[in-house]
């Protein structure tokens, strides 16, 4: 039976985050290739993707991680009037940007099998329900892809934001034959000593545990999900099942190529002991 590889493509990597449902086409390119090249080594390629553009920025002014806030008054934006609708403008905009993901998979000759989050999953955070049974079976060059979306949530919330840190995990654990976890993350190596601006290659952590205090660049005014330091905490705990996890620079491709394939490159193992 073949390996199996999760690979997290961060949002802010693969779109123009400060700019409204913009894809960055060429790094989308580079990515896809990556895939290729691993499906032509026999490994089993699993993909969830981040929102970047295409979620964060509609869903903060929204504030729909927080679910229905029937209290608050929110100023119109130029496609909603509610969060009711913002809620079904972001699914349709994910959707947008996972039609982008697949054409570069497609444009490699790879079959991508599409899986959104708010048709199968419900509730957020790492128990989230939803049965994985949709990702067990491809074929040679079948590809399984999801991504962080709203869903539907229980009770009064009625709706939230899952995170494709919360399904990279569950996949990563629940699913067999999953060798390794790789996070794609945008502008830095993995994980560092001080903040993004201040560093040089020196300040890459290039062994992460628990105990390790790090500087992300967070950009709260966009995020709805936890940025780098989700992360990092849903990394350890897969790590903590004896699964490989490691965060390689997206614009690198050649890096996140290496590390699918289990070879060393430069970026931030993380593991569970501390």
């Amino acid at each position: 039976m073949r390996e199996r590889v999760i690979i997290k493509w961060g949002g802010g990597l693969i779109t123009e985050k400060s700019s409204l449902c913009t894809p960055d086409l060429e790094i989308l390119e580079k990515l896809a290739q990556t895939v290729s090249i691993c499906q032509s080594h026999d490994i089993e390629v699993i993909l969830v993707h981040g929102a970047g553009s295409f979620g964060h920025l509609r869903s903060k002014h929204w504030r729909l991680h927080e679910g229905i806030l029937p209290a608050e008054e929110f100023e119109s934006d130029e496609k909603c009037s509610s969060q009711l609708e913002a809620v079904n403008q972001v699914r349709k905009e994910m959707l947008q940007l996972n039609a982008h993901v697949c054409k570069a998979l497609v444009q490699k000759k790879l079959i991508p099998l599409t899986h959104p989050p708010h048709l199968w999953a419900k509730n957020t955070g790492p128990d989230f329900s939803g049965c994985l049974d949709r990702f067990l079976e491809q074929s040679h060059a079948q590809i399984h892809v999801t991504f962080g979306d709203v869903v539907d949530v229980d009770g009064d919330q009625q709706f939230g934001i899952l995170s494709g840190d919360d399904l990279v995990a569950r996949l990563a654990i629940e699913l067999p034959r999953v060798k390794r976890l790789v996070f794609a993350i945008k502008g830095v190596d993995g994980l560092l000593r001080v903040p993004p601006e201040q560093a040089n290659a020196s300040d890459l952590i290039e062994l992460w545990s628990p105990d390790i205090e790090f500087e992300g660049s967070h950009q709260s005014e966009m995020d709805v999900t936890g940025g780098i330091g989700l992360k990092a905490a849903r990394g350890s705990f897969v790590a903590s099942h004896g699964i490989e996890v490691i965060m390689v620079n997206g614009g690198e491709s050649e890096r996140v190529l290496g590390a699918m394939l289990g070879n060393p490159v430069r970026g931030t193992i993380v593991t569970s002991k501390k």
